[in-house]
């Protein structure tokens, strides 16, 4: 009996630890990261975070990819319905009057996209979430279509390799 409720705990384990995304690393797809972007960007990689800036680039991006956790409940109230993309962007105006926020297309997870203004430069970030899982897409430059274009193209290029399917 005691090997039976041990075998079970081993695979209850293995279950839990399926959730959230296919990639782990993100050293492990920074050629996809790169490829996303223009070559000039200079790459900083590490196993949760990738910095990328392009300092001759249009705008002189700077972006942060980040893997994180975010297990709040958050993304349980916005696959719900309880937490809704119009109050999502309600929160972040309260922060930036003229910040705007969509939602990401990144099934199974949820995300959103913001962009803002930062002094005389701008942001875009990209959220999504799965399984407790977090990844932060953000991107700044001196031009808010430069910094939202960048963060877009990642997260529709390769967010979707690092949420998994």
């Amino acid at each position: 009996m005691r090997i039976l409720v041990i075998g079970v705990l081993c695979l209850a384990g293995g279950a839990a630890q399926a959730e959230g995304f296919a990639v782990r690393d993100l050293r492990t797809i920074k050629s996809e990261i790169s490829a996303a972007l223009d070559r000039r960007f200079t790459l900083r990689a590490e196993a949760k975070r990738l910095t990328l800036t392009c300092p001759d680039c249009e705008g002189a991006p700077i972006i942060d990819i980040l893997l994180g956790r975010q297990d709040d409940g958050t993304e349980a109230r916005v696959r719900s319905g309880e937490t809704t993309m119009a109050r999502l962007e309600a929160l972040c105006q309260a922060r930036s009057p003229d910040c705007r926020l969509s939602p990401l297309s990144v099934a199974p997870a949820v995300g959103w996209i913001t962009t803002y203004a930062i002094a005389s430069t701008a942001g875009s970030t990209a959220i999504i979430l799965h399984g407790g899982d977090l990844l932060t897409i953000r991107s700044l430059a001196s031009d808010r279509a430069v910094a939202s274009g960048n963060a877009e193209r990642l997260a529709s290029s390769v967010a979707p390799r690092i949420v998994g399917r």
